[in-house]
């Protein structure tokens, strides 16, 4: 008499296996969402240190050469941001690859119509955290009452 060894799986290991599979993927899901808002948080960290490092070097550059007034205007352009020094020959660059704007998560964009351009949104999970040039001064900072996750941007 010759046995036979049959190569499936049976019902109920198929069933164990799904519900395994379930119970990792509800505790996986929400992490991977925690972990899309923090790289954002990251990107606009970063995005807001090299705006300001970027003022302050083209402000050194012109004292070198006598001229002690900050930058116009981070913007000459909607569509890309903070690539000029806010004319329209763009005889400056603030930053040598500009950000591109965009009205989405992990995204800045300019809310002013018309030149110059000294306000600005980044949006982090449905929030939008308000960022505001003053050429005055040369200060590149975050609105007051602003949410606590547009804190974590700044700080």
């Amino acid at each position: 008499m010759l046995h036979t060894k049959k190569a499936a799986f049976s019902m109920i290991e198929l069933v164990f296996v799904i519900v395994i599979l379930g119970i990792l993927a509800a505790v996986a899901i929400p992490k991977f969402a925690a972990t899309r808002t923090d790289a954002q948080i990251s990107k606009g960290r970063s995005d807001v240190a090299s705006i300001r490092s970027s003022i302050i070097n083209e402000r050194q550059g012109r004292l070198i050469k006598g001229d002690s007034s900050w930058i116009n205007s981070l913007s000459h352009e909607t569509g890309t941001l903070f690539d000029g020094n806010g004319t329209s020959s763009g005889d400056a660059e603030l930053l040598m690859y500009g950000i591109k704007a965009a009205q989405s998560n992990g995204h800045w964009r300019t809310t002013d119509a018309d030149f110059p351009y000294l306000h600005y949104i980044f949006q982090i999970k449905d929030s939008n955290c308000n960022f505001t040039y003053d050429a005055a001064t040369g200060k590149f900072g975050l609105d007051d009452d602003q949410d606590a996750i547009c804190d974590q941007l700044v700080n």
